[in-house]
């Protein structure tokens, strides 16, 4: 019988490919542990995103790989999934309890915005991932309606300091529509719409989230200035439509020409 080596095991390994990373799981840095002992043969994975419903699958795959290789008598794979603090700005500092903040934002209304944030929640909640979603659009805001939370639900207030947000579907939800009513008008200047967002952030006792989704007002104002100097980003979602990606396609062409 021949002696499983570390090289082999990793060679088997290399020839599948995650198609989350487009790599395969030792070029992209996922392996963490070999364990071999004979003919048995331990793996251990670590992938840095949201995987509940692909690591298991993936898991059996590359379990199947291993047990094909000369020596093997049997192999076990584990696949963890690790959520890591992405970088964000440097002079920001980051928000308690809270590992990425991806804001998803739109140039104009009636565009699918808001439906784009509460979807890409909801998808990272089904990967295992712990989710909340702020809804910032202070002047209209959707997401209760969205997560079908009852109109005028209130949220709690722990230590007479914090609001404990709402839950549904296994995403934590904060709104503006959670402390205000809908039949009051809102008429505020922007230092204070600023001021609100902030609070709604800085004030919400988020759970550990892996991601703070952030329904962006459309358009660019003082709350996406705030966002963009106050918070620690991650990331961000562009929500457009084909006929304004063809004319800003169209203004670059006028561009690459003056």
């Amino acid at each position: 019988m021949s002696v499983v080596t570390r090289a082999a095991v990793e060679a088997a390994l290399s020839q599948y490919t995650d198609p989350h990373l487009n790599q395969d799981p030792v070029s992209a840095g996922c392996l963490r542990e070999v364990d071999i002992q004979g003919g048995q043969v331990k793996v251990r994975l670590q992938l840095g995103y949201a995987a509940g419903l692909f690591k298991s699958g993936w898991a059996q795959m590359l379990q199947m790989a291993l047990e094909n290789l000369d020596g093997v008598e049997r192999a076990q794979v584990q696949v963890d999934c690790v959520i890591e603090a992405r970088k964000a700005q440097d002079q920001v500092p980051a928000l308690a309890n809270v590992k990425n903040v991806i804001a998803v934002a739109s140039g104009k209304g009636g565009v699918g915005k808001s439906t784009t944030a509460a979807n890409l929640a909801l998808a990272l909640a089904r990967e295992g991932a712990k989710v909340g979603i702020l809804d910032a659009d202070i002047y209209g805001p959707s997401q209760g309606i969205m997560f079908g939370i009852p109109e005028g639900t209130r949220p709690q207030v722990k230590d007479q300091k914090w609001f404990v947000p709402l839950k549904a579907h296994g995403v934590e939800v904060m709104s503006m529509a959670f402390l205000t009513d809908e039949n009051t008008p809102v008429v505020w200047r922007g230092p204070m719409v600023s001021g609100a967002l902030l609070q709604l952030i800085t004030q919400t006792a988020w759970d550990d989230l892996d991601y703070l989704v952030v329904d962006m007002p459309p358009g660019t104002g003082d709350i996406q200035l705030t966002l963009a100097q106050k918070v620690p980003v991650a990331g961000a979602v562009i929500v457009t439509t084909p006929q304004d990606l063809a004319l800003l396609d169209a203004k670059k062409g006028v561009e690459m020409f003056r």
